[in-house]
């Protein structure tokens, strides 16, 4: 029964081990999908130890939360999607349940599009984040690609995004990035939006949205302006948020699914499904990262704290993005690459071929994963300047 072969590893995983196992002092990792302070080490924020503390000290029992998860932390987590006054919410539209981390609540809403819409597509930008295609075609949904960006020019590609979303099929799917785009850093803008949020109405199209990064981008608020204009024109709409990155609770595997529906008694009916597929998948969510996200956000001066670090970690990653571009100057590359000063969140694509990437690791231990995408959370203020003198170089090679 188990005479079995192995499978290849996760190349993203495979280029962490390289990593570690790399004995370099000027090694640079830009791979690892995960935020990272000027020391390399990806932080506990301050307001997440100060909950910690107070659950510790308050808690008094470890039993079940229930299916759906903590109700503070949904409500939560809703209102940091939506506001707290969005016409969905106040006309008692929306459900919102807790998922193992973002990549949960992803697979939970395949589950829900795959019972509900069996012969949908899902419709997703090219390229993607990596794990879009395993998690959501796992549930049996086939997945096909949308134009989105131009390598090339390191740009959106809006006339090519919006003619693939204006000829999908009725019924189908489409997965959006909510902000900070992985693997791109290129978003739509409120126009853009505003005509994805047209087609989708017009044609019953189910808009499915993955807001991985609210917070990194332009803000809190201003990173939700997309999905809260959507939700506001079309009758149905899947969003998944997690808690990975703005939060820093990566290993707690804390996310959300939160679902819009036509009326109130949908909601309610769709809230049903969501807790009968987590049920059949993980039985019951995990607590912990649930109960900190939910003591920060009940409380005033915690999540003013948290939104100070958020700020904080948001406006250094657009920082290093601008110190990045001007360490090219020198190098005459300024130009080439002066996209990544204009994009936003963790990541960019640099648009080199796979030579120049194996080079960078080989000859000066930059790591790159195999798309081109780097995480700019890596490009700390005192090694800006050796990863622009390592990319000139390798490029010049």
């Amino acid at each position: 029964m188990f005479d079995v072969s192995p499978l290849p590893g996760d190349p993203i995983l495979a280029l962490m081990a390289a990593y570690r196992a790399d004995p370099s002092d000027n090694k640079v990792d830009l791979g690892v999908g995960v935020y990272q302070d000027d020391d390399g080490a990806t932080p506990v924020l301050l307001a997440v130890t100060e909950a910690e503390q107070r659950i510790l000290e308050a808690q008094r029992t470890k039993s079940y939360v229930g299916i759906a998860g903590l109700a503070e932390f949904s409500d939560g987590m809703t209102r940091m999607l939506l506001g707290d006054s969005h016409p969905a919410l106040t006309a008692g539209r929306v459900t919102t349940v807790q998922t193992a981390g973002g990549s949960g609540g992803l697979r939970v809403a395949g589950e829900l599009i795959a019972s509900l819409r069996p012969n949908a597509t899902i419709w997703v930008t090219t390229p993607t984040w990596a794990n879009h295609q395993p998690l959501l075609s796992s549930t049996g949904l086939s997945l096909k690609p949308l134009r989105y960006y131009d390598s090339a020019a390191g740009a959106l590609d809006a006339e090519g995004f919006l003619e693939d979303v204006s000829a999908r099929p009725e019924h189908d799917v489409i997965l959006l990035h909510g902000c900070c785009h992985n693997p791109t850093g290129a978003d739509l803008d409120q126009g853009l939006w505003q005509q994805v949020a047209k087609v989708c109405a017009e044609r019953n199209i189910l808009p499915f949205v993955d807001t991985a990064y609210q917070g990194f981008g332009r803000g809190l608020d201003a990173d939700a302006e997309g999905i809260r204009m959507l939700a506001e024109q079309v009758p149905e709409l899947l969003a998944v948020s997690s808690c990975s990155k703005n939060f820093g609770l990566y290993r707690e595997r804390t996310g959300a699914l939160t679902a819009i529906t036509a009326t109130a008694e949908q909601a309610q009916a769709i809230r049903t499904h969501l807790m009968k597929i987590t049920r059949s998948m993980i039985s019951m969510p995990p607590d912990h990262g649930a109960r900190i996200v939910a003591t920060i956000l009940t409380d005033r001066s915690l999540r003013d704290a948290w939104l100070q670090e958020l700020e904080t970690m948001r406006e250094r990653m657009a920082a290093q993005r601008r110190g990045f571009v001007a360490a090219l100057e020198a190098h005459g590359l300024a130009e080439r690459f002066g996209f990544v000063a204009e994009q936003s969140g963790m990541f960019s694509l640099l648009g080199i071929d796979k030579p120049t990437i194996d080079k960078l690791r080989e000859d000066w231990h930059v790591y790159i994963v195999g798309s081109s995408r780097v995480n700019v959370a890596g490009m700390t203020g005192t090694r800006v300047g050796y990863i622009a003198e390592a990319l000139a170089a390798t490029i010049a090679a």
